[in-house]
């Protein structure tokens, strides 16, 4: 198997988060029920899939890499769903869902903040193409953050605070 290198190794783990945050949205908008919010959800996970489609065609073209790269993807995102799957039980609700969310669309943005970091020190093959992908992802990955903060405190908002659990 071939040899990644770190920026390889963070390309991965980015595309392995962006087909993860695709499941995860899908399971979100199952638990929330405000139309606004769901509307959101899903503009994020079809921006979710645009980054994995982004994120493959760079690994396509990565001679003796591509195998190696989509396995470390897919590692990653076998590890993200099982963090969600812990984290979003039976009992889980729209806020549960939400609270996930921004912790992993935070961990989406380091990734590609840290990958783009990288990328600016490489020479490697298909740097060009890393950076044309992080610098188009990092804003997009920033709004994600923020909506799912913001859709988040609004169900806050929503919720009973004595309520009994």
């Amino acid at each position: 198997m071939a040899e990644l290198t770190v920026l390889d190794e963070k390309l991965a783990e980015v595309l392995g988060l962006a087909q993860a945050a695709q499941e995860a949205t899908q399971k979100v908008i199952g638990l929330v029920e405000d139309d606004e919010v769901k509307s959101t959800l899903e503009q994020m996970q079809q921006e979710a899939a645009e980054t994995e489609q982004r994120a493959t065609k760079i690994a396509d073209g990565l001679e003796g890499k591509k195998t190696a790269l989509l396995d470390k993807a897919r590692e990653t995102k076998g590890e993200a769903t099982d963090m969600m799957r812990t984290y979003l039980g039976d009992d889980a609700d729209g806020l549960d869902g939400l609270e996930f969310l921004v912790m992993a669309e935070a961990g989406e943005l380091g990734h590609v903040e840290i990958a783009g970091t990288l990328s600016q020190r490489s020479n490697g093959e298909g740097v060009n193409e890393v950076r044309e992908l992080l610098d188009w992802a990092q804003p997009i990955q920033e709004r994600h953050f923020s909506q799912t903060r913001e859709a988040a405190l609004k169900l806050a908002q929503q919720e009973d605070p004595d309520e009994v659990e």
